[in-house]
């Protein structure tokens, strides 16, 4: 099974901010696959099914950001599951410029809490991610402050238009693999 994991925050409030952009990938991802709604799932919303014949399972923890990690820890458990090839991490990345995509097949937080308990509930570094350039703060504004905040018409536009792309990003990282993905979809 691949299981993407979309990280955000629960609650209206956060809807159009620039931290929840993996939950915007999540939902695109199960509109797109025609996966149905999220169901609430002990400490996420999850849709699965499959797609091109493999069994899917698209999580978006509501833990909050700070706390993802929860949602994701029965994963370390399952011994059919490899962190390396099965899971799929989605997240803002404010170092990025609007729009730009960077898959990787490892590596550390970056500064992103989200990762930080990603990487603590399942004790390791090692597992794909998906970042999603939000911008970059601008001199004086604190970064918490910067990603909690709406995003511009502007930047949310071009973010939403890259969305149907970014749907065949991770088909190709399912079938093919991060680096496949890595050398067809960043920029």
């Amino acid at each position: 099974m691949k299981v993407i994991a979309g990280l955000g925050n629960p609650g209206a409030e956060y809807d159009g901010t620039r931290h929840n952009v993996g939950w915007w990938v999540a939902d695109r991802l199960a509109h797109d696959w025609g996966l149905g709604a999220f169901r609430k799932e002990r400490r996420a919303l999850e849709v699965s099914g499959r797609v091109a014949g493999r069994a899917v399972r698209i999580v978006k923890p509501t833990t909050f950001m700070n706390r993802s990690g929860a949602a994701l820890a029965p994963l370390r458990g399952d011994d059919a599951f490899d962190l390396d090839s099965d899971l799929l991490v989605v997240i803002d990345d404010a170092s990025l410029d609007v729009g730009r995509v960077r898959f990787r097949p490892s590596g550390g937080p970056g500064g992103h809490n989200g990762l930080k308990s990603v990487e603590a509930a399942l004790g390791t570094r090692q597992y794909p991610r998906l970042r999603i350039g939000v911008g970059v703060a601008p001199p004086g504004v604190d970064l918490a402050d910067w990603v909690l905040s709406p995003m511009p018409e502007e930047d949310e536009d071009r973010i939403v238009d890259l969305l149907p792309e970014l749907t065949r990003a991770v088909e190709v990282w399912m079938e093919e693999g991060t680096e496949a993905a890595m050398n067809r979809f960043n920029q």
